[in-house]
C-alpha cells in the first residue's frame, strides 16, 4: 500500500470508496470518480493485444444493456501483463473506437499491479473483501452505487455471461 493511499485511508477513517479517487481520461483530463456516485460500476483493466481483448465487444454490449439503468463500464488500459498494451493513449482510443465501437469511458493507460500501481488499483487490490491481486488483463471489479466493491471477477468471466449479468443486476441503483 502506498503512503498516499495509507494517509487517505487514515484521513477518511478507513472508509474510502472508489468515489474518492481521481483518474485521467484517455484524453488526459483529470476526473473524479465521485461523478459516478449513485451508479453501479464495472472497473476493468484492459489490453489491445490479449487473448481476452474480444471482451471489449461484450463489455460494450453489457454497457448498452444496463447504462440507462445506472450502470457504467470504466476501462483502464494497462501494459502490466505480457506487454499486451504497448500503444499510446491516442492509439488505444482509436483501437477501441474503430475495432470495438466502444462508447463506455476508457481512461489513460496505468499500472494495475506492483509498486507503480495507480492509486485506484492499489486500493482495489488491497481491499480485505472482494479485493486481491489483478491476475491478468480483463479482471473486473464490480462496484455498487455507494462506491463499495462487491465482487472481483477473473478474466475468464465473460462480460455477457449469466454470472456477470446477475451480479450487475443485483447492484443496479434502486429507483
Amino acid at each position: 500500500m502506498t503512503a498516499t493511499l495509507l494517509l487517505s485511508l487514515l484521513l477518511t477513517g478507513g472508509t474510502m470508496t472508489v468515489h474518492d479517487f481521481k483518474v485521467k481520461t484517455i484524453d488526459g483530463a483529470e476526473v473524479s470518480l465521485s461523478k459516478y456516485k449513485g451508479k453501479a460500476l464495472l472497473i476493468v483493466n484492459t489490453a489491445s493485444e490479449c487473448g481476452f481483448t474480444p471482451q471489449y465487444k461484450g463489455l460494450e454490449e453489457l454497457y448498452r444493456s444496463y447504462q440507462a439503468k445506472g450502470f457504467e463500464v470504466l476501462a483502464f488500459p494497462s501494459n502490466d501483463f505480457g506487454a499486451q498494451e504497448p500503444g499510446s493513449d491516442a492509439e488505444i482510443k482509436k483501437f477501441c473506437e474503430l475495432k470495438y465501437k466502444t462508447t463506455f469511458p476508457v481512461f489513460s493507460k496505468i499500472a494495475v499491479k506492483g509498486a507503480k500501481a495507480a492509486p485506484l488499483y492499489a486500493f482495489l487490490t488491497t481491499l480485505p473483501v472482494h479485493g486481491g491481486a489483478v491476475t491478468w488483463n480483463f479482471n473486473k471489479f464490480l462496484v455498487d452505487p455507494s462506491g463499495a466493491v462487491v465482487a472481483h471477477l477473473e478474466s475468464s468471466v465473460e462480460p455477457t455471461s449469466a454470472e456477470l449479468k446477475k451480479a450487475v443486476e443485483a447492484v443496479l441503483p434502486k429507483k
